[in-house]
C-alpha cells in the first residue's frame, strides 16, 4: 500500500516515534474481549492460522509472500472487464483468508488516473475498466507482504507499454539491491527505467519500510533520483514504482473508504465503540475498509465510523490522483534485507 512522499524527505524516517500507540498498552482505554468462541468443528483456514502462530518473523514474512503470489495469480484470472469492483474486493480478500493469510489492508483497486487508495463501498457500482491497479496486502502474525500489479482492460491494450515501464522499473530497482545501494541509486534506477520508455515516474509517491502490524514504518524509498546518501538497514521493505503519461505528481483527492486506527481511546456511541473493538481485535493498527464494516454492522456502520473520525480516533486515507489526470501504472514487491546483507524478495 502506497506512501505519499511529502516535500523534503530523503528516505529517512518521516514518522518520529515508530509504531502507533496500541490499545493493549493501556487496557483502561478500550475494553477488548480476547476470548475466542469455541466451536465443535474447525475449518481448514483455522488450522492453518493456528499453525502460523509457531512461525518466526522471517518465516512469517515468507509465508505471507507465498500467499500473495497465489493471490496475484487468482486476481489475474478473476478480473474481467466490467466486473464490479466490490465483487473483486470481496473475492480477493476471501481468497486470502482461504489460503491461511490475513488481510494487511483493503485491496486497492485504482483505475486510470487514481494511482492508489481506492476501495469500493458495498453500494459502489464502479466496474473494472481501463488501467486497473491491484494493490494487495497479506500478513502472517502481523508481518506483511505488500505487492501490486496493473491490468490493461482496454480492447486495444493501449496501456501495455505504460505497465511495462513500471514493471521494468521495479526489476531495475531490485537488481541494485545486492550492491547495497544508496536511496538515490535505487530511485535513479526506477526513474531511468521509466523515462527510457518515454514516461514519467510519480515523484511524490514512494516505497516504504514495513514492521509488524505497521505498513508505513518510517523509511521511504524514492521513485526518482533524490541525492540521498542513506542506505537501507536490515529489515522489510516495499518498492513500488509508478509510471504515468502525465506530469508525474499526485494530489490527495476524495476519501478512499480505507481507514486506520491512529488514536485509540474510549468513545460514547455504542456502534462506534463496537466498531473500534472489532477492528482492534482483528486488525490492531492495520487499515480497514468501510465495506467490511457495512458487511459486519449494516448501514449503521457509517454513523459509527463518522463518530470515530470526528473524535480523531481513525484516519481516513485519501485517494491519490495524478495531477494532470493521466493514467498511472504500478508494480510492487516486498523484500527482506537480512543482517548479513542478503536480499530475499518474498512476493515473486
Amino acid at each position: 500500500m502506497t506512501e505519499k512522499s511529502y516535500g523534503g524527505n530523503n528516505g529517512v524516517r518521516e514518522h518520529i516515534g515508530g509504531k502507533t500507540s496500541k490499545i493493549k498498552d493501556n487496557p483502561k482505554q478500550v475494553k477488548i474481549n480476547k476470548t475466542k468462541t469455541s466451536t465443535t468443528s474447525t475449518s481448514k483456514s483455522d488450522n492453518i492460522n493456528n499453525s502460523n502462530e509457531n512461525l518466526n518473523e522471517l518465516e512469517s514474512y515468507k509465508k505471507a509472500g507465498e500467499i500473495s503470489i497465489k493471490i496475484k495469480e487468482y486476481a489475474r484470472n478473476l478480473i474481467k472487464v466490467d466486473m464490479p469492483l466490490v465483487e473483486i474486493a470481496q473475492k480477493v480478500e476471501a481468497e486470502i483468508i482461504k489460503l491461511g493469510g490475513e488481510i494487511a489492508f483493503p485491496v486497492n483497486l485504482s483505475i486510470n488516473d487514481i494511482a492508489a487508495h481506492y476501495h469500493p463501498t458495498l453500494e459502489d457500482e464502479t466496474k473494472a475498466t481501463g488501467l486497473l491497479k491491484i494493490d494487495i496486502g497479506v500478513h502472517i502474525n502481523g508481518f506483511i507482504a505488500d505487492t501490486a500489479f496493473s491490468l490493461d482492460l482496454t480492447p486495444d491494450k493501449k496501456y501495455k507499454d505504460l505497465i511495462k515501464a513500471s514493471e521494468d522499473a521495479l526489476e531495475s530497482a531490485l537488481l541494485t539491491l545486492n550492491n547495497n545501494p544508496t536511496l538515490n541509486e535505487i530511485g535513479s534506477a526506477i526513474q531511468t527505467a521509466i523515462q527510457k520508455k518515454g514516461f514519467s515516474p510519480i515523484v511524490n509517491l514512494c516505497g516504504h519500510s514495513l514492521e509488524q502490524y505497521n505498513i508505513h514504518s518510517g523509511v521511504t524509498i524514492p521513485n526518482h533520483a533524490n541525492n540521498s546518501p542513506h542506505k537501507l538497514e536490515p529489515g522489510a521493505y516495499a518498492i513500488e514504482p509508478f509510471a504515468t503519461t502525465g506530469k508525474g505528481k499526485i494530489y490527495e483527492g476524495p476519501a478512499s473508504n480505507i481507514y486506520q486506527i491512529t488514536s485509540p481511546r474510549n468513545v460514547r456511541g455504542d456502534t462506534a465503540r463496537k466498531i473500534l473493538e472489532y477492528i482492534w481485535e482483528k486488525n490492531e493498527t492495520l487499515p480497514f475498509s468501510l465495506r467490511e464494516l457495512q458487511e459486519k454492522f449494516g448501514n449503521i456502520a457509517k454513523l459509527g465510523l463518522r463518530e470515530l473520525e470526528q473524535n480523531k480516533i481513525v484516519h481516513s486515507y485519501p485517494q491519490l490522483i495524478e495531477v494532470s489526470h493521466h493514467p498511472v501504472s504500478q508494480a510492487e514487491h516486498t523484500f527482506i534485507k537480512t543482517p548479513e546483507g542478503k536480499i530475499i524478495v518474498t512476493t515473486k
